[in-house]
């Protein structure tokens, strides 16, 4: 007989979506760091002849 009855229930949360502006960040900074990681390895490592 409760087959009958109507339950109300909440729907489940959506699941958090990642923030697109901090993985640009991320991205922004890494790329930062490689070119100063060239640049130091030319500037104190690497033979002067190039």
């Amino acid at each position: 007989m409760s087959d009958n009855v109507i339950k109300f229930r909440k729907p489940a949360p959506p699941p958090k979506q990642p923030r697109p502006g901090l993985r640009k960040l991320v991205i922004g900074l890494c790329v930062v760091a490689a070119f100063g990681l060239v640049w130091a390895y030319f500037a104190f490592v690497a033979p002067g002849g190039l």
